[in-house]
């Protein structure tokens, strides 16, 4: 983990107020409908040869992200007519405005004499002429890659007015060897583009359902490594591995509420699933359903006084949302087909979802009240949707076809700019992380 323990990190920031000009550059992702912002973003500029490869490989990155977030398109580099000498140096803005682009980022790489890297850039308004934004860092030369991610989120955040989730990571289950029993499932992590994937040390080889904290860099998993399945609890910093309580019966499907100070899970009672919730700090469980159909996949709300799940106690698998205490409980899915894995977003606006209709499995969004639904996804098999931080992407698990292993992928909330993220194996059960500190 010594990737993510920057040794030196400096930030600082200084954002124009905006004006009538800079309303141009700004995007209202509120609407149904987006035409991707054009942005111009060349490599970032270097003298030395290290700035120069670090300072591609930032701007690589950046034009990516945004790229994958689907509200930018980037505009060709071959249709640049300035090469900016100096980070510093104003843009020709004519030049600029003849390759259609509405913002540009120019930005410069630079090895400091302790050996630290210096990145710095400007967003700049092309058409109002006027910079927007400007920022710098100061890191060690391996962190370049978070850095292009930080770069991303500040660039998102004035443009659109809302947190990036570039500068994030994704656990996951990465599954090899022969389908069925014998099939090995360990837990990995990577960059929320799939760079840096590793093994999380957790030991175990049979997991199943990884949930991040939105608090912490800590997750719970559900593991088979003794026969029973149990929930645990690992600090992804310490490598901590602590089991959650040991119950009787098979208990699974946790997600922290919004503090991370508490999960709520399903507990099998002798064939018969219920919701708990359990206090980190005392340990002590807390029964939230009782009924004798199968209540499971809770998910808290954003203030954390709701919890939808999925029940079968109205015949099939619907969704439905109470209290925090198990009290008012009320069905919210209308559509046919079945539900599952409900996950509540963290903008706290709309409730992701896993349907099944006849013999095909999508993701689909809907308001708390059950209104709106939506549907992201159509698959053979796409299941168990995650939030991005801000709430506007989703990342799910696929299989194509039957037989076919599992693959992750990712949609925002249109539903239009369905992308493969690419993992070293078959990879299941996603889970983002909150924004990294």
């Amino acid at each position: 983990m010594k990737f993510w323990r920057m040794i030196a990190l400096c930030l600082a920031t200084a954002v124009m107020a905006p004006s009538a000009a800079h309303a141009e550059i700004e995007i209202d992702i509120t609407r149904g409908h987006l035409n991707p912002m054009p942005i111009a973003i060349p490599d970032f500029i270097g003298t030395q040869a290290q700035e120069v490869g670090v300072g591609r490989q930032v701007s690589e990155v950046i034009r990516a992200n945004l790229t994958r977030s689907g509200l930018f398109r980037v505009v060709d580099p071959a249709a640049y007519l300035q090469q900016v000498p100096d980070v510093n140096t104003q843009p020709r803005f004519g030049d600029w405005k003849v390759t259609q682009a509405q913002a540009l980022v120019i930005g410069q790489s630079t090895l400091m004499p302790d050996g630290r890297l210096r990145i710095e850039f400007r967003l700049w308004d092309v058409f109002g002429e006027s910079e927007a934004l400007a920022s710098f860092y100061a890191t060690t030369p391996e962190n370049w890659r978070r850095i292009a991610h930080k770069i991303s989120d500040a660039l998102y955040k004035r443009l659109t007015g809302e947190d990036g989730y570039f500068d994030t990571r994704v656990v996951f289950v990465s599954e090899s060897g022969p389908r069925g029993a014998r099939r090995v499932k360990q837990l990995m992590i990577m960059d929320q583009d799939g760079a840096n994937p590793s093994i999380l040390p957790t030991g175990a080889a049979q997991v199943i359902t990884p949930r991040f904290s939105p608090t912490a860099q800590q997750i719970t998993f559900m593991s088979f490594e003794t026969g029973r399945p149990k929930v645990f609890l690992y600090n992804i910093e310490t490598g901590r591995r602590e089991v959650l309580g040991d119950f009787q019966g098979m208990s699974y499907a946790p997600r922290f509420s919004p503090k991370g100070d508490s999960v709520v899970m399903t507990l099998d009672l002798g064939g018969n699933s219920e919701i708990f919730r359990m206090d980190l700090r005392s340990r002590a469980t807390q029964r939230l359903t009782n009924n004798p159909s199968i209540d499971t996949s809770p998910s808290y709300s954003k203030e954390g006084d709701q919890i939808v799940f999925n029940s079968d106690r109205g015949g099939s698998r619907q969704l439905y949302t109470m209290g925090a205490d198990g009290s008012n409980v009320q069905r919210i899915s209308g559509g046919g087909g079945s539900y599952t894995t409900p996950v509540w977003s963290p903008r706290g606006d709309l409730i992701a979802f896993t349907k099944q209709v006849g013999g095909r499995f999508g993701i689909g969004v809907m308001r708390p009240d059950g209104s709106g639904e939506r549907m992201l996804s159509d698959a053979y098999l796409d299941e168990g949707p995650t939030w991005s931080p801000n709430g506007r992407v989703i990342m799910f698990f696929r299989e194509a076809r039957p037989g076919a292993g599992p693959k992750l992928w990712s949609a925002d909330l249109t539903g239009q700019n369905l992308r493969q993220v690419t993992t070293p194996a078959d990879a299941s059960d996603p889970a983002w992380s909150p924004l990294l500190p």
